[in-house]
């Protein structure tokens, strides 16, 4: 079954170069106005949707409590030019589950909406298990075995992997890390990424020949997925692309 994604912004070139970006690895509609969504909504089951809050007919916000008192549970992530924590609380107390500050990375687009699929489909399958060079992680059991040995790993290192993973041969951001495994706590700090990769590194890199997690120097870390031709999730196999490119 394909992953079918909603875009709703009335800015016609960014939601049509969207659409674009993300077309080779989901099935993607647009809609330019709130009451259009939500017909969509009505209509169709989609895996994410993609919500900017300046339409000219009602505020983001009002579609997303729209879809929330309709009773559908979609994910919905909002694109957004505000950035105080206030504003982010009230967007997440709207019925959003994620956002993004604009201007914003393609990439990092990328990312979420693989977590947000991913974090869907965990909940829809009573085993979930990722498996990519030799490394085996099990979300549902929470363990983690490399070429047969067990990695014991405390709750944050398994969170930190468990998003390097789900984002396999793409770069993750430390902001991105940070929101995955410590839910945008107030009292930690960047540097608090790097410390749990070098303790993940210490358990599931250097026991063994070889090193998995990558440094992408000024953008963040990437789980090293060359060796395999196909990422095994869940038993399916299936390839990624890579599209570059801010909005």
């Amino acid at each position: 079954m394909s992953t079918k994604i909603l875009i709703v912004d009335d800015n016609f070139s960014v939601s049509l170069a969207l659409k674009q970006a993300l077309k080779p690895t989901y099935e993607v509609d647009i809609a330019h106005t709130g009451a259009r969504a939500l017909e969509k909504l009505a209509s169709y089951q989609y895996q994410t949707v993609i919500l900017d809050l300046g339409l000219p007919d009602m505020n983001g916000m009002e579609v997303c409590n729209s879809i929330r008192r309709s009773g559908n549970t979609v994910p919905i992530i909002i694109l957004s030019g505000e950035s105080t924590p206030s504003r982010k609380v009230e967007l997440l107390d709207s019925g959003a589950d994620d956002y993004l500050t604009k201007p914003f990375s393609v990439d990092e687009l990328k990312a979420r909406l693989r977590l947000s699929i991913r974090r869907t489909r965990s909940l829809q399958t009573l085993g979930s298990k990722l498996t990519i060079n030799g490394v085996s992680l099990d979300s549902v059991k929470h363990t983690v075995e490399r070429d047969g040995t067990v990695i014991n790993l405390r709750p944050k290192e398994f969170a930190v992997l468990e998003c390097l993973m789900n984002n396999a041969g793409h770069v993750v951001s430390r902001a991105l890390l940070l929101q995955y495994a410590w839910e945008e706590t107030a009292d930690v700090w960047t540097n608090v990424v790097d410390v749990h990769i070098k303790h993940l590194r210490d358990r599931l890199d250097a026991p063994f020949n070889t090193p998995l997690i990558k440094t992408v120097h000024g953008l963040g870390y990437k789980f090293d997925a060359s060796k395999v031709a196909n990422i095994t999730k869940g038993g399916d196999k299936h390839e990624q692309s890579v599209t570059n490119g801010s909005y």
